[in-house]
């Protein structure tokens, strides 16, 4: 029988992270579960491509915009099964069995539970309002997703947009969605840069304007500002 599952990663210069992230995803090479891992590039101007050659992935590459690089990665997809995760994002030990359970359950995709790499009360709240806002149908691109081929296809998959594409996937798969126990450990490199609270204002802000109809590349325009 073959592997049921393609590993996705959306990279754009993530050189500085993605061999962590690639490391935790041994865990599922030897239990046999990952059959092809596809990184699906948007024009890194670092080694972020050969790095992820020299861990045998495939790589794409195209225009850098999330939702475009997502989907087609997604495309190219061969597997039963898709895990798309960021290449900021690792895997935590026993991921495996979480996974393992979950490939009984075609018609359910699932996300993880966020924690972030540093401590402290702000790390924890943001986590915690992510895990909360995810109970109720909107995991983010940062909690991991796996999802079943056949269910990708039938909701219409990623959208080709440069943001919000997650919760895009996400309201497709309405009723869809269950969490794992097992966390994926982010980083919090932004947030630390910008501020807990004004990222995490922001955050909420943009997703606030993409449910009121605002367009997705004039919010991604605002947001990389």
């Amino acid at each position: 029988m073959r592997a049921p599952i393609t590993v996705i990663i959306p990279t754009l210069n993530a050189e500085q992270s993605l061999a962590a992230c690639l490391e935790a995803l041994m865990e599922g090479l030897k239990a046999g579960l990952i059959r092809e891992l596809i990184v699906s590039d948007g024009g890194s101007t670092d080694a972020t491509g050969a790095t992820a050659q020299a861990w045998g992935a495939e790589v794409l590459s195209g225009p850098a915009s999330r939702g475009g690089q997502l989907r087609r990665a997604c495309a190219k997809a061969n597997a039963e099964w898709m895990l798309i995760i960021h290449a900021d994002t690792i895997l935590q030990p026993g991921w495996t069995k979480s996974v393992r359970g979950h490939l009984n359950h075609p018609e359910q995709a699932a996300w993880f539970k966020l924690r972030f790499d540093q401590q402290g009360i702000a790390a924890q709240i943001v986590a915690g309002w992510a895990n909360l806002r995810s109970r109720f149908g909107l995991p983010y691109g940062d909690q991991g997703l796996l999802i079943s081929s056949a269910l990708y296809a039938r909701v219409g998959g990623y959208p080709d947009i440069p943001l919000m594409e997650d919760v895009a996937l996400a309201r497709a798969l309405k009723g869809k969605l269950k969490g794992f126990d097992i966390a994926v450990v982010t980083s919090a490199e932004r947030y630390a840069h910008q501020g807990w609270l004004r990222r995490g204002l922001r955050n909420l802000w943009t997703l606030l304007r993409y449910f009121a109809g605002a367009d997705a590349q004039r919010l991604a325009s605002h947001y990389r500002r």
